[in-house]
């Protein structure tokens, strides 16, 4: 039975992971510092080594404990850190680093991982910790990777977008999940047509077996639904798995303005489109799951959760007084008021 350490892997990514794994008849030991629950105590078929990740002593003891054949780094955030485990699981038949699509330094549609250039990263921004190095930060990780791959150690690294499904402690998506379950009226920022590609957690989990299993040392493979909506469309495909029906209410930039509000409030908007080619990941063959079955999962979990993600957007006062503003107000013009059709299920 193929062994798999997973560094990190009792939260949303990894806890998805230890599914994908344990389907394909891994034996999997997820490496913690014991400080969240763990969803996996009692599973069988799971082990849980305990120990700070930045003590190359305790990964090189939990290396030795388990004798992984594949690896899986969830928080690597540093490059700092990659280096070390890179070293340290240099033997391993695999290494995999979950890296991110905001590693891309600019975002030409779609981004690709062999020709779109990456994030530069100054010292400064290496070792920082605020969300403002993030991008940066996991370029320069994932640059360790290739330079690990470069001596000889089979290496790769992982690139999810924008990953939603169940369990997503970020709540991002619960926002608005939440609002449209709960209100017939949803303020939604612009024209709706915010373009930011998703990744369904169970296709980033396969991505990640699959990667480990057949990737070529020193690659980089994004991940993310094979099929890309706005904003718009994502809420139109919720709405229908919440079986309700919903009037999306949009409002420009000017108009947000105009009552203190602005695009960036809502969570999942971008002014720019973000899409990514993931024909480099398919060619490993690798699929992702129809969207109606991802929101469907997604959905479902979300109702029997208590998350709501209504710290992460205007209060629903907020944006009554916005939705009311525009209710107002008669305008025939592009981007002007509008209220969108009624979306039934």
């Amino acid at each position: 039975m193929p062994r798999a350490l997973l560094v990190g892997g009792t939260r949303f990514i990894g806890r998805h992971t230890v599914a994908e794994l344990l389907a394909h008849d891994y034996h999997v030991t997820t490496f913690t510092r014991g400080e969240s629950e763990d969803p996996f105590a009692d599973t069988e078929g799971v082990d849980n080594y305990q120990g700070d990740r930045n003590d190359r002593a305790a990964l090189e003891a939990a290396r030795d404990a388990v004798d992984p054949d594949i690896v899986v780094d969830f928080v690597g955030l540093f490059p700092e850190q990659v280096a070390t485990a890179t070293e340290v699981f240099a033997d391993v038949d695999a290494y995999v680093f979950v890296s991110s699509g905001s590693t891309y330094g600019e975002q030409p549609i779609p981004m690709r991982e062999d020709e779109t250039p990456l994030c530069e990263c100054t010292p400064e921004q290496a070792t920082d910790e605020s969300m403002a190095s993030y991008g940066p930060r996991k370029a320069e990780c994932d640059r360790e990777v290739f330079a690990a791959a470069d001596r000889g150690v089979h290496a790769m690294s992982v690139r999810p977008m924008l990953v939603y499904g169940p369990h997503d402690y970020t709540e991002r998506t619960d926002y608005w999940l939440h609002r449209l379950a709960e209100y017939d009226r949803v303020l939604v920022p612009g024209d709706g047509d915010s373009l930011l590609h998703r990744a369904y957690v169970e296709d980033v989990a396969r991505a990640l077996r699959i990667v480990a299993e057949r990737g070529d040392p020193g690659e980089a493979y994004n991940v993310a639904d094979r099929e890309a909506t706005t904003l718009s469309g994502w809420l139109d495909l919720a709405a229908d798995e919440l079986v309700t029906e919903v009037d999306l209410v949009y409002a420009s930039e000017r108009e947000l303005a105009a009552n203190d509000r602005s695009p960036g409030d809502f969570p999942l908007f971008t002014d720019e489109p973000m899409l990514v080619s993931t024909g480099k990941l398919a060619a490993l063959g690798w699929d992702s799951t129809p969207l109606a079955a991802a929101y469907e999962t997604t959905v479902a979990e979300h109702l029997d959760s208590d998350r709501d993600g209504t710290d992460l957007g205007p209060s629903r006062d907020a944006e009554e007084t916005v939705i009311e503003a525009l209710g107002s107000v008669e305008s025939d013009y592009d981007g002007g008021v509008s209220s969108g059709p009624s979306r039934s299920g």
